[in-house]
């Protein structure tokens, strides 16, 4: 059974740094595309940064030149490094694993769910 597993979040300060970590069983890590996405309460899901399996990454606007999204094969592990967080970051963060077509779909319809997924990381910052 493909499991994804996000840990990591935390409640900060604004202008702390968090990383996440996303560690996943059962599925060929080298295969596939991995994407961060999050959802804050009453708001739409937004994508936030995928990475494709050669390690060329993109980013939303909003956490561009903040955020730094990285895998280690090796370790069949995700990473996202977040600096400078903003109160606006808060959110719940999840992983997902899937090909590029079914990412970028699901970063440009929040309605969309595709692929796998992990069950997410809380993040808060206050200011």
């Amino acid at each position: 059974q493909v499991q994804l597993a996000e840990s990591g979040g935390g409640s900060v300060q604004a202008g702390s740094s968090l990383t996440l970590s996303c560690t996943i069983s059962e599925l060929p890590f080298t295969d596939y595309p991995m994407a961060w996405l999050r959802q804050a309460p009453g708001k739409e899901r937004e994508g936030v940064a995928i990475i494709d399996v050669n390690g060329s990454a993109s980013y939303s606007d909003s956490v561009k030149g903040r955020f730094t999204i990285s895998r280690d094969d090796a370790k069949n592990t995700l990473y996202l490094q977040m600096d400078s967080l903003k109160p606006e970051d808060t959110a719940k963060y999840y992983c997902a694993a899937g090909s590029l077509i079914a990412l970028r779909t699901m970063f440009r319809d929040s309605k969309k769910r595709l692929g796998f997924w992990g069950q997410g990381t809380q993040v808060t910052v206050s200011s």
